[in-house]
């Protein structure tokens, strides 16, 4: 049974879904908004009940053209109010592709993009904010994702 008073006053929060993806190299996927200072991880906001490994897959396929099945979460970052509502970012392990994967951006008009490319990780510090660096600095360090899961079962 739904109780009404649950639903009243949904929380405001927003909840990024981001991939990070890696080449044999170990270089980490960025996409480059027009919108902001630096380069970001791939990914955006989940629209509302979508489960947030499906909006990673379906964000990083929009910005990147990849097509890729993402189970586990790398790390979770919470970012209080500043000039954007608060949100809490899970960053999905999108595991390694190959040197040569063609990424495929759609135009800046429709995406909002300069474009994607993969970034050697000795470079990152003068391709993102500090608080991206840190981000990705902390889901490279994870030797082991936890269960992304919808309604207690495994994310498929």
């Amino acid at each position: 049974m739904r109780d009404p008073r649950l639903l009243a006053e949904p929380p405001v929060c927003r909840l990024g879904c981001l991939v990070l993806v890696r080449n044999l190299r170990g270089d980490v996927l960025l996409v480059d908004p027009d919108y902001m200072d630096g380069m970001i991880l791939p990914g955006g906001s989940a629209r509302p009940n979508e489960p947030p490994h499906l909006a990673a897959a379906r964000h990083l396929h929009a910005e990147t053209g990849l097509h890729i099945r993402l189970a586990g979460i790398a790390a979770v970052d919470f970012t209080p109010a500043d000039r954007y509502l608060e949100r809490l970012n899970l960053v999905f392990d999108g595991g390694t592709v190959c040197d040569d994967t063609r990424l495929t951006v759609p135009p800046r008009h429709r995406s909002g993009l300069l474009g994607a490319r993969f970034v050697p990780v000795r470079d990152l510090p003068n391709r993102t904010s500090p608080a991206q660096l840190a981000r990705i600095t902390e889901a490279l360090a994870c030797r082991a994702t936890l269960p992304a899961l919808v309604h207690g079962q495994r994310a498929a």
